[in-house]
């Protein structure tokens, strides 16, 4: 019987591991099915820009029947549970497919901390409905018949999810002329955190030309209907913040789809436990992307990140014809070529691979974004493709 070959989930991991494994496996020596919720790959990193013009969706919103050959079966379906005992992933209309090989690149969900109305109250930014519902929400709120004049805006964290965000609605507002007040709140001291100054010191000067206020050193410690609350403790009461949109980036976890998967993984977050080589505790399931946490040697993992995921994907499909095959695996380390963020039509650059200037805006840093996007578009569709969308990038 041929080896069956699972990969779940159509992200950066999914796709890139999908059209690796096609080009290095022979015909007959393996059936791929691919598994996700949804019929495309999204350009996650640039969905901020549905916020702002939802037109833009038609960009970032890959079919998979571009991506993927004739040959690989595609399920569109929800994952509910991997039984690695019986090798069967579980869909959740009572339907299973069998593996040989299970590759899991889920993504991650977003994490609230257990943060009081949190949840209940945000809107958060993972894929196109939620950009979609940012977008009607901010439109809704810049409106009359807001709670207050001007309509308060708030993107919770400032990453790199949320200093995308709250540049996209700046930009809606000016080209709108919206009466929004935008604010970004971050717990840590600064934004961006834990990167360098430099690059630190440069998004924040965008973000206030962008007219975004910046607020940091206090986290959230509870959001109801109207109103943020920031700080607080035994002998001081929180700021409070009245908002009409609260947007929440602040941080990511594992999936509940793979909780039960009998493989080592992170008992808070469901992320699985992946050596270099992206195999897990279970030599038959491997793991990449933002489901897993990658060893990189020195007690260190791969970060979360697209660029991450967009280099594993290439080794993970080659792994997974290895396996087949029956060979040695190949391992990975993460070799970061820089960082470029977007703050509505500016962008910065920082630590750029081969280029002698540490940190940089203007034309280069912006086509510099433009170019990253349009390369992966074109890696995993078509060159006309990633033409159509360099303008929306």
């Amino acid at each position: 019987m041929t080896t069956q070959v699972v990969v779940l989930g159509a992200g950066y991991a999914g796709a890139g591991a999908v059209k690796s494994f096609e080009n290095e496996i022979d015909d007959g020596e393996a059936e791929l099915t691919w598994i996700s919720e949804q019929d495309y790959h999204l350009v996650l990193h640039e969905v901020h820009r549905v916020v702002r013009k939802p037109s833009v969706e038609s960009k970032i919103a890959i079919p998979v029947d571009e991506i993927k050959s004739p040959e690989t079966n595609f399920v569109e379906g929800h994952v509910a549970n991997v039984d690695t005992d019986e090798r069967v992933v579980e869909l959740d209309d009572d339907t299973s497919v069998d593996y040989d090989y299970l590759l899991v690149a889920l993504g991650s969900a977003t994490a609230f901390y257990g943060i009081e109305g949190l949840e209940e109250y945000s809107l958060t930014l993972k894929g196109l409905d939620d950009a979609r519902e940012i977008h009607e929400e901010v439109k809704a709120a810049a409106e009359a018949g807001s709670r207050s004049e001007p309509a308060q805006i708030i993107v919770g964290g400032a990453g790199l999810s949320g200093i995308q965000c709250a540049g996209e609605i700046a930009a809606f507002r000016d080209q709108h002329r919206a009466p929004i007040d935008i604010k970004i709140v971050e717990g840590l001291d600064e934004i961006f955190p834990g990167q360098d100054p430099e690059v630190q010191g440069a998004l924040r000067k965008r973000l206030q030309d962008a007219d975004v206020e910046i607020l940091t050193g206090d986290f959230i410690s509870k959001v109801d209907e109207e109103t943020i609350y920031l700080g607080g403790g035994e002998d001081e009461d929180p700021e409070e913040l009245d908002y009409d949109t609260l947007v929440w980036t602040g941080g990511i976890t594992g999936q509940e789809e793979v909780a039960e998967a009998d493989v080592d993984k992170d008992e808070r977050s469901n992320r699985i436990f992946a050596d270099q080589d992206f195999q897990t505790s279970d030599e038959r399931v491997f793991a990449i992307g933002d489901s897993a946490l990658v060893d990189q040697g020195d007690d260190t993992i791969a970060p979360p990140t697209a660029q991450a995921a967009w280099q594993a994907a290439d080794v993970a499909g080659e792994n997974l014809a290895r396996a087949v095959r029956g060979g040695p695996l190949k391992t990975w380390t993460h070799k970061d070529k820089g960082t470029v963020i977007s703050v509505g039509d500016k962008a910065v650059a920082h630590d750029v691979q081969g280029v002698p200037i540490n940190t940089f805006g203007g034309p280069g840093a912006k086509i510099l974004k433009k170019g990253i996007a349009a390369k992966w578009i074109a890696d995993v569709s078509s060159a006309k493709r990633a033409y159509d969308a360099w303008e929306d990038m």
